[in-house]
């Protein structure tokens, strides 16, 4: 059984390297569900189900931050979000967590830091 991955970048080449990175990782997915930044995050997840959400942080109309914060106010259990950046300074890291993130993959990333940042979130 795979996971329903939702991918929020606002570059599709990195989107496309993220699911490379997932599938390089043995991370089993069922399905990939993509968006250009925070308010198709949102859209996105009206719709569908997802079981993880892998977000950038420098996104045009709604960032990654932003992004976090919505879910929060409006998901009472949402799923489990990694942020997954270049921009890891400890103020934007503990800003994301204090939003609602749960973990961080910093770019550029190797098939084993996928798995060991997003296996906890995957059981």
């Amino acid at each position: 059984m795979g996971h329903r991955v939702l991918i929020v970048d606002d570059s599709p080449t990195m989107r496309r390297i993220i699911m490379r990175g997932l599938n390089q990782a043995g991370i089993p997915v069922s399905e990939f569900t993509e968006a250009n930044d925070g308010l198709e995050g949102l859209a996105v997840l009206e719709k569908n189900q997802v079981d993880l959400i892998l977000s950038d942080i420098n996104m045009p109309n709604m960032n990654g931050l932003d992004f976090v914060k919505a879910i929060g106010e409006s998901h009472s259990a949402p799923p489990p979000i990694v942020m997954v950046s270049s921009e890891c300074s400890e103020d934007v890291m503990a800003e994301a967590m204090t939003r609602g993130a749960q973990g961080f993959l910093k770019k550029p990333f190797t098939a084993e830091k996928v798995m060991e940042v997003l296996k906890p979130f995957l059981d």
